[in-house]
């Protein structure tokens, strides 16, 4: 299994031509899911005691599981928040893969964590942080908020020990992740109301906690940059300014939305995130790169290292040097790949004005297709776009009326479009993010609800 002989070779080349052809697809197609008792049907178990060829086990991979797949990085994925990696990015994740390289210290992977401090430097100097800020890449965003929000605890212990339970105060449109993380480190959680909205502010933040029976037990304030559900970027400015005046951890997470802080158009909404204590980003979203990547950062990472840095006799050989940066200091991970390298690759390869570009296409086509929900008399746009999420309402129909659109829309390849929930209410979402995507496709979409 560990060696490269003729057996090996032979894999090799099928699998590098079939990664070859996958790349070439453009656009890339579709496809649906399909149910379990088909793929039982057609595919059985192919683990077994002594192995099988591996062009016979690709083949199956390539003729019946991969079209069972919904392809994500397609320009008609319209549902939850989709996913369009660059050609370098996917070409360099296989590099990472090949190579197997590990990032979790400075001391076995120094260049692998050199080139990936660039690209979290990149985001840094995007997001207005201090030269001093710094961080890793985790899994996604809810890793990147668990692991920021646990130092947030922390330094609220450090300086109120006296608190016996601690909170974090959210707005009501917070990420799921938000309520998980709670649960996991035992917080509870003060829920803002956003008002008519739905966009978080100082005034209401300042209005809770006076009205609050305990605010000191409140260790952090999480704001949100692009909500999942809407893409609304909360009033990023007046929270910290409510932050400063009760010492309170200021943390963003801007998982979905933070990447449009390189649209010109866009990035006055973001005012205010210069000031975050921690922040996050996913370059899986809006920023082209392969699954799984969250760049988690912090204004001082070394709250965060006195956190998490993990003590064992084995590991005391990676501490010995202080100006050596290790990725696994700074959230709840040990063991990592160096998931941040392919965003560099491709950061590097095309550069920071095609990544602009990139999304200002998108957001233009955001604004295009809510144009086109206005124009029609049977559709309601519920909301402008902030960023690239366009919710509408259908007249007349119910959540089985949508439901039964979302399945005529992927049977018919025309798009997958999932309908989500405003105000209590079943609605029509399209969520863009592949420049692919044309406003022709969105007629498509929008001709089939007549």
């Amino acid at each position: 299994m560990h060696s490269y002989d003729e057996f090996t070779d032979r894999m090799a080349r099928a699998v590098l031509e079939y990664t070859y052809e996958r790349l070439r697809l453009d656009p890339v197609p579709l496809d649906r899911s399909v149910k379990p008792e088909e793929l039982d049907a057609r595919v059985g178990n192919w683990i077994n005691a002594h192995g099988n060829d591996p062009e016979a086990v690709l083949r199956v991979f390539e003729d019946v599981l991969a079209p069972a797949v919904i392809s994500i990085d397609s320009p008609r994925f319209l549902s939850f928040i989709p996913a369009a990696p660059t050609k370098a990015s996917l070409l360099f994740d296989m590099v990472v893969s090949a190579s197997s390289l590990s990032g979790i210290s400075w001391l076995e992977a120094a260049g692998a964590v050199y080139a990936e401090n660039q690209a979290l430097r990149f985001l840094s100097d995007l997001a207005g942080l201090p030269a001093s800020a710094g961080g890793c890449f985790v899994s996604g965003g809810s890793a990147a908020n668990l692991s920021a929000l646990v130092v947030a605890r922390e330094t609220a212990r450090a300086k109120r020990p006296w608190v016996p339970r601690w909170r974090f105060a959210v707005g009501d449109q917070s990420h799921s992740s938000i309520t998980n993380t709670a649960r996991i480190l035992d917080v509870d959680l003060l829920f803002v109301d956003a008002g008519e909205r739905e966009r978080l502010t100082g005034d209401a933040l300042r209005r809770a906690l006076r009205n609050d029976g305990d605010p000191e037990s409140i260790c952090a304030v999480v704001a949100t940059a692009g909500t999942t559900n809407a893409g609304i970027v909360d009033d990023l400015a007046s929270i910290a300014d409510v932050c400063d005046e009760h010492d309170l951890w200021f943390h963003v997470d801007g998982a979905y939305g933070a990447a449009a802080l390189l649209a010109p158009s866009a990035r006055p909404l973001f005012a205010g995130i210069d000031r975050a204590d921690s922040m996050i980003v996913d370059p899986h979203k809006w920023l082209f790169a392969p699954f799984d990547c969250a760049a988690l950062l912090y204004r001082e990472p070394a709250r965060a290292k006195a956190v998490h840095a993990q003590q064992a006799s084995y590991l005391d050989v990676i501490h010995d040097d202080d100006g050596e940066w290790n990725p696994t200091d700074y959230a709840y991970h040990l063991t990592r790949r160096a998931r941040g390298l392919p965003l560099w690759f491709s950061l590097a390869v095309y550069g920071s004005d095609a990544y602009r570009d990139a999304i200002e296409t998108v957001l233009s086509t955001a604004r295009a297709a809510a144009a086109r929900v206005r124009a029609q008399p049977h559709l309601e746009l519920l909301r402008e776009p902030e960023l690239s999420i366009v919710l509408f309402r259908r007249s007349g129909w119910d959540a089985d009326d949508y439901n039964a659109w979302s399945t005529r829309l992927l049977d018919e390849q025309i798009a997958f479009v999932t309908p989500s929930r405003w105000r209590g209410e079943p609605v029509a979402r399209l969520a863009f993010l592949h420049p692919g995507t044309t406003i022709e496709i969105v007629d498509e979409i929008l001709a089939t609800t007549a």
